[in-house]
């Protein structure tokens, strides 16, 4: 090898494998996916050996290009460390945020805490990656995680906000009228049920409890959707009942769109958590955002 590479290549490479795709890493780095892929040949030309399998559909690393990113990604871990040490000298944080969430999550705080965070830090920039299933948040690069308290690692420190919530079982005034309301879960085999299908694939069972019996139920249905507002939507238009966090539905509630049922059955739970890695540095970013997050509540 003749040429040293730039910390900025290997950086560059890191992204590449961590996102499996010279366009997302582009996105992630401020650069167009040919200048990526020209940085990546002069790399693999400086170090005389092929650090990627490129195709037209996909990208990943040559064995010699994942032992290179195994002993990069520590050492790249600790750089942004230092530099985030550096950082708390400056009166006020800058740099990036990402944090992965739950698309109702983010509604909830481009609602409240995002407003404020971004007017009161103007030199921060707040990466927000929606998106359903539960990904390990150190391994692809993020400050921190939002999800249902139940979901958060157990190795995580966790910050509650947002109140308690419901999952609710909801359906059109129309539908209704066709039939009688289900009084327990266990009638909700004789109604049309709108199913969810999670991220993994997996139909999501609907989950009741009252006074102290739980049932876990998974529910006929010809509709499967995988997005909470097209569930919604599909119980506005009469196509059966629906199960869906309280906050999905409460306008299409408030306006008489949508009518609650086995309420009694329904009980709140803990909600949302915000959640990082306990034995990392915490960015001054992430601070700053907790805080605004503790100060809305």
């Amino acid at each position: 090898m003749n040429v040293k590479p730039a910390l900025s290549d290997l950086s560059a490479f890191a992204a590449i494998v961590r996102h499996r795709s010279f366009r997302k890493a582009a996105d992630e780095l401020g650069l167009s996916p040919s200048t990526l892929s020209h940085m990546m040949r002069v790399l693999e030309a400086n170090m005389g050996v092929r650090l990627l399998h490129r195709t037209t559909r996909s990208v990943a690393p040559t064995e010699a290009g994942e032992r290179l990113v195994t002993r990069l990604q520590p050492v790249l871990r600790d750089l942004d460390r230092a530099l985030e040490e550096v950082e708390t000298f400056r009166d006020r944080p800058s740099g990036t945020l990402r944090i992965n969430t739950s698309e109702i999550a983010a509604r909830a705080l481009l609602k409240t805490v995002v407003p404020i965070f971004l007017d009161r830090y103007p030199e921060m920039t707040l990466d927000l990656v929606t998106e359903g299933r539960l990904v390990d948040i150190v391994a692809e690069g993020f400050d921190a995680g939002i999800r249902l308290g139940e979901a958060v690692p157990q190795d995580m420190i966790a910050v509650r906000f947002g109140g308690e919530m419901r999952f609710v079982a909801v359906a059109s005034p129309a539908y209704l009228a066709s039939r009688a309301p289900p009084q327990t879960p266990d009638d909700l085999k004789d109604h049309a049920c709108i199913r969810f299908r999670l991220p993994s694939g997996k139909l999501f069972r609907w989950e009741f409890e009252k006074h102290g019996q739980e049932l876990n139920i998974d529910v006929p249905g010809a509709l499967i959707l995988d997005h909470l507002d097209l569930m919604c939507e599909a119980a506005v238009q009469g196509l059966g009942i629906a199960y869906v966090p309280d906050r999905s539905a409460k306008t299409d509630i408030y306006y008489g769109r949508l009518v609650t049922v086995l309420d009694d059955w329904c009980p709140s739970i803990p909600g949302l958590f915000l959640y990082y890695p306990g034995h990392r540095y915490v960015p001054p970013g992430l601070r700053a955002f907790i805080d605004v997050l503790k100060e809305v509540g």
